[in-house]
Order: structure tokens, then sequence, then C-alpha cells
């Protein structure tokens, strides 16, 4: 059975809760194993403190951490992270610069990776997705951005994350976000990310 983890990095919690959106989507989909998980943070807790992330982040305490080492047994990946400057967080970086060994041996060539993200200012969210890809692409993966599938993303009727690249969160911190506007296009690309690892690596392709 193709297996898909949807990793995420969270301070305020929002990211977590729009990763809980992807694989809520993914999990719509018979026939794949759907895994959520974050990564390991690595800011120091002073610093977590300062920016006020310690509280919200015992909300998702309970996921569990990913290691490198399992990232083989998956088939498709999500990858959520806030955006630091326009690009993905120093925490889903480390974790990712960690890979550097499936990259000189092609280990995760052909596998399936899509990109969220969240955002506090309206700012870095297509950056934050579309750069985050070049590193799917030095793994050979298959890049699989959202597109206009979700109506959500064309509704300009009120402030909201989100594009053709992926599904995004616009917060400026806990709260109340994702609102459904939101939400709606993670569980649309947790459902195209299912349906396409299924056709990849379902029973009958293997």
């Amino acid at each position: 059975m193709p297996k898909i983890l949807i990793l995420f990095h969270s301070w305020t919690g929002n990211v977590h809760r729009l990763a809980e959106g992807v694989a809520a989507g993914a999990r719509e989909i018979d026939g794949c194993e759907v895994a959520l998980k974050q990564v390991p943070e690595v800011v120091p807790e002073d610093a977590l403190d300062g920016a006020g992330a310690t509280e919200p982040r015992k909300a998702f305490a309970h996921i569990p951490v990913a290691t490198i080492e399992e990232l083989p047994d998956y088939h498709g990946f999500a990858f959520g992270t806030p955006t630091r400057f326009g690009s993905m967080s120093s925490t889903m970086r480390s974790f990712l610069d960690q890979t550097g060994g499936y990259y000189a041996q092609g280990t995760l060539t052909g596998r399936v990776g899509t990109v969220f993200c969240g955002t506090g200012t309206g700012g870095g969210m297509e950056t934050t997705i579309y750069t985050s890809w070049t590193t799917l692409a030095h793994h050979g993966m298959l890049i699989l951005p959202l597109g206009y599938r979700a109506q959500e993303v064309r509704d300009v009727s009120a402030a909201s994350g989100g594009g053709p690249y992926g599904a995004a969160v616009l917060a400026r911190g806990p709260g109340d976000r994702p609102t459904e506007m939101e939400l709606a296009p993670a569980r649309m690309q947790g459902r195209v990310l299912a349906e396409t690892t299924l056709k990849l690596f379902g029973e009958e392709n293997s």
C-alpha cells in the first residue's frame, strides 16, 4: 500500500492545523496509508518562548516527530512550513539538509511531493512554496502544485492564504486560522496527492 507523509513545522499552530487539513483530504482516498508528523525543532527554547511559540506548540506536542531514516518508506510527501523571508523555515531547512545521502543515491527519485505554507503578513506565500520545490527537484521528485482545483483559491472576497502553488494560511499568531476558505484547498491538495501517489505506486503498478 502506498504511504504518504504529511510533514510540517509550526510555531503558532496555524501550519499544524493546515497540515491536519491536508491529511484529512489524503485520508479520503482509499488505498493509501497516511501519516502526519512534525520535524524536530532546532530553535532554542528561550527563542521559542520569546517569540510566543511555547504555549501554542503544546497543542500539537502529541504529533510524532519524523526521522530522516524513515523517509524512504514513503511514496508521497506534503511539506508544510511557515514563511521565513520568502522561503522555508530554518527548522524545515535543517531537516531537509540532512537528506543529502538520499539525493546522492537517488533514493527519493520519482516520489511525489507537494508544499503548503503559512505567513503572518500575506507576503512570501508563493516564493516559499516554489523555492521549496528546488529541494524536491534535486531529489528527482515529481512536483505536484495545487493548481485551481479548489475554487476557494479563486475567491477574493476575503483575505486568505493559498494559490495555485499550494494551500496556505494567513495568520499573525495563534487564533482562529486557518479559515474554511483556507482549509478547503488544503484538503483538496491532500486528496490530489493521495490520488496521484496511488496511481503511481498502487499495487497494480508495483
